[in-house]
């Protein structure tokens, strides 16, 4: 199959051994359309020892060592660049500890073959849903997107959805090498640059269900970032600017 007719999902990971070798087996079995790409910020617990292990037996599966935490905007980057730069027709994002179902990974590539530029995986429309997350949480999920919403006026029910895939035309007209966004506010991004190319945007019913191992790598400072951000996103749109910064 020509790379042009494959997609690369990429999955950055920090101390997920627990989950990634579930999820990868998963992932691979969902479609044979699907490679996969870990971005491992060296984690302690050896995550990219067994990805490294896994891959050996898969030429599906790939793996970048970075020298420490990086954060997860710079791991989208790098790894959709590389998807971009080995001709990939597609590529996505997913999280590495099992929160996505892989089952819904085929799901998203029918939006793409229906016409759609980014299909996102939402908690947020008819069908979607989250499981095991505590009220506070859920609440300021909501409020987030609403924010984004009321914010820019981008009709994005789950902008923080970390649970995509692109078309490589559009990938390649969102500028990756000028987004300096992380956490959460890299996806609200690259959203909103979607949304100001027109893109046609498919929001996909998915169940979000919450880790079972680990911690979370949402904090106070990965907030603070996307309520300034957004703030001045919104800004830009109101006067019809591209987004920058």
């Amino acid at each position: 199959m020509d790379a042009s007719d494959r997609v690369l999902l990429v999955i950055p990971t920090y101390n997920e051994r627990a989950t990634i070798e579930p999820l990868l087996r998963a992932v691979l079995a969902a479609s044979d359309r699907v490679d996969v790409l870990v971005v491992d910020d060296a984690s302690p617990d050896r995550t990219a020892v067994r990805v490294a292990e896994l891959a050996e037996g898969d030429p599906r599966l790939s793996l970048i060592v970075r020298s420490g935490k990086q954060g997860l905007g710079s791991a989208y980057r790098l790894g959709l660049g590389r998807a971009l730069a080995a001709g990939y027709g597609a590529a996505g994002e997913m999280d590495a500890d099992l929160s996505h179902d892989p089952a819904d990974v085929p799901r998203l590539l029918i939006a793409l073959e229906e016409g759609a530029d980014l299909a996102i995986g939402s908690r947020y429309v008819d069908g979607g849903r989250i499981v095991g997350w505590p009220a506070h949480r859920l609440a300021l999920s909501r409020a987030g997107n609403a924010y984004v919403r009321a914010a820019t006026g981008c009709p994005v029910a789950d902008a923080t959805a970390g649970f995509r895939l692109y078309r490589a035309p559009l990938l390649s007209r969102l500028d990756l090498a000028s987004v300096a966004s992380e956490g959460y506010s890299f996806q609200v991004e690259l959203v909103l640059r979607a949304w100001q190319a027109g893109a046609r945007i498919a929001e996909v019913p998915v169940t979000f269900t919450e880790r079972r191992h680990g911690a979370s790598k949402l904090g106070r400072a990965v907030i603070a970032e996307a309520v300034a951000r957004v703030a001045g996103w919104g800004w830009q749109v109101r006067r019809g600017r591209p987004l920058a910064g």
